[in-house]
């Protein structure tokens, strides 16, 4: 257990020492919150901009979290030999993994904590919050980015690895529903961008907020952390 909350300890370290770190996990969400809630770039009634933003900034928080920081940072320490060395430790990988994914899921709270509060400032009222669901959507989600972000770590060399999770990283924000309704989309990626991981992820935390059952949105995302995770389990090598 101390080997594990050592490690953890590290994790969470070195993420907040990192200034890019911080810049894709705190400062970019709640910086795409407040401009697009305060302009009129966006094709969404004044009214309901907030509570559709709100959401999906949730989900681009996770995606940033889940995906690419834990993504980079692992390609890195793979490519480097970090990997290799410390699950030959004490430590072992069962604990490597864990420590990592509790960093993960660390850092996601306190992101939902400070983009509530900032959704909260700018008059984000959600009507019939809906808590299981929430927590659900947070860990299924979770899940479905780490798969994705592990995939590429652990069969590209770093610096293509870091190219492919930012390009997705903007590939998903665009289409993903994070911005944009899907309605809004030219009517030939509707179709494609509504299987996207993050249009479910949003749509299930916006049903979360409104009192709406999100079955459908929970089903497509369980299906990408099952097919995401089992895809990096078997892929993923622990060096060059």
């Amino acid at each position: 257990m101390r080997l594990y909350i050592s490690q953890l300890r590290q994790e969470l370290t070195v993420m907040a020492r990192n200034g890019e770190q911080l810049l894709l996990l705190v400062f970019i969400p709640v910086l795409v919150l407040v401009f697009f809630s305060r302009t009129d770039f966006l094709p969404i009634d004044e009214q309901s901009k907030v509570d559709f933003l709100m959401s999906g900034v949730l989900a681009l928080a996770i995606m940033s979290t889940a995906m690419v920081s834990l993504g980079i940072a692992t390609g890195f320490e793979r490519s480097y030999g970090v990997l290799r060395r410390l699950g030959t430790t004490p430590l072992g990988t069962g604990r490597l993994v864990a420590a990592k994914v509790s960093a993960v899921l660390v850092i996601e709270l306190v992101q939902f904590a400070i983009l509530i509060g900032v959704g909260l400032w700018l008059d984000w009222r959600p009507t019939a919050t809906s808590l299981p669901t929430i927590v659900a959507s947070l860990v299924i989600g979770s899940a479905a980015f780490a798969g994705i972000g592990l995939t590429l770590a652990g069969r590209l060399r770093a610096e293509v690895n870091l190219a492919a999770q930012n390009g997705l990283y903007l590939l998903l924000l665009l289409l993903g529903g994070i911005l944009l309704p899907n309605e809004e989309l030219p009517n030939e990626l509707q179709g494609f961008a509504a299987l996207l991981p993050s249009k479910s992820l949003g749509d299930s935390l916006r049903d979360s907020f409104s009192g709406d059952t999100a079955t459908n949105s929970l089903v497509i995302l369980a299906v990408w952390a099952v097919a995401t995770c089992g895809i990096a389990a078997l892929s993923f090598r622990w060096s060059d």
